[in-house]
């Protein structure tokens, strides 16, 4: 059978399959073409991250189609419940970017609370000029330590971020719809580790008390933070999106750093992607990546071979 990796396959994942018996297929193919290429390459499996959109279209005219898999956590970009429903397995990991994803936010706030975001746009243009007036401008940073970090959406990435938080000394706050409670277990390079017992914070609470707020959660078709939720934070917040594009209110952000509400906020998802707003990308008060949060190799080789076992498990 025909696997298509569509936004490409690590080469682990991509050798696991191979030994299971799978014909892995690397083409990209656009968009408007994949239908024609599924049909006459008879693709039985389509393996995608977040660029290819599997919608109504593709599911409904492509009969050979029986397994779609997600290589990450969220999947928006597939209409999930109509491909079950059409008898096709849908799949993502979960698991596999957690930690990645985590260490991504940690570079964000590592970086913004030290002005790393800054000084590196500052430096190549004005370092051999005005390097004094440089390093009185980003001379005011702050530790992490003792701050207290508050992490909205508890799953697998949260968990990893807070005990991140919780390994560099911050005190890490929760609030999560579905998890009350929660036990982190925190593993050391040399076979040592100590528990921590959480319990999740009211929504409300955890805006009013967060040095810092991170945000994980799923696509929202409304805002998490808007004006109200802006104004209900400490004055100085840093905020932390690398969940998903449409979490926060871009413009309502914009408005709270310039007033100082907001002291800075680290982006790697946003509401208009692949084009974010010109006003989002110029604010030197906000740090951006691509959305790259995934995006490291150790990642994508678990990526790849999850998507592998799942593959065999079902089609085997």
């Amino acid at each position: 059978m025909k696997i298509l990796a569509n936004d490409g396959i690590s080469e682990s994942g991509k050798n696991k399959l191979e030994e299971y018996g799978f014909d892995v297929d690397l083409t990209k193919v656009s968009q408007e073409q994949l239908v024609d290429y599924i049909n006459n390459n008879s693709v039985s499996g389509l393996l995608v991250r977040s660029a290819t959109q599997v919608r109504k279209d593709i599911i409904d005219n492509c009969k050979s189609l029986k397994i779609i898999g997600r290589g990450g956590v969220g999947m928006d970009n597939i209409d999930v419940e109509y491909a079950k429903s059409k008898d096709i397995h849908v799949i993502n990991t979960p698991a596999a970017s957690s930690k990645s994803v985590a260490e991504l936010v940690f570079s964000h706030l590592f970086g913004c609370v030290r002005f790393l975001h800054e000084s590196n746009r500052s430096m190549p243009l004005e370092g051999d000029s005005k390097f004094k007036d440089l390093k009185k401008a980003y001379a005011k940073g702050t530790e992490l330590s003792g701050k207290t970090l508050g992490i909205i959406g508890f799953g697998r990435i949260g968990q990893e971020v807070a005990k991140i938080g919780l390994g560099i000394g911050m005190n890490v706050i929760f609030y999560d719809k579905f998890n009350k409670e929660a036990n982190l277990k925190l593993d050391f390079f040399d076979g040592q580790n100590i528990s921590f017992k959480l319990s999740s914070s009211s929504f409300e609470d955890l805006l009013k008390d967060s040095d810092f707020i991170s945000v994980h959660i799923p696509a929202s078709d409304k805002y998490l933070f808007d004006s109200k939720e802006f104004s209900q934070m400490k004055d100085g917040v840093g905020i932390l999106n690398l969940s998903r594009g449409g979490i926060l209110n871009e413009e309502e952000l914009i408005k709270s750093i310039e007033t100082g509400k907001v002291s800075f906020a680290g982006i790697d998802t946003y509401e208009n992607e692949p084009n974010p707003s010109i006003k989002v990308l110029m604010n030197s008060n906000i740090s951006l990546t691509p959305h790259i949060g995934a995006a490291t190799s150790e990642a994508q080789d678990r990526i790849g071979v999850e998507l592998a076992d799942k593959i065999n498990d079902i089609l085997g």
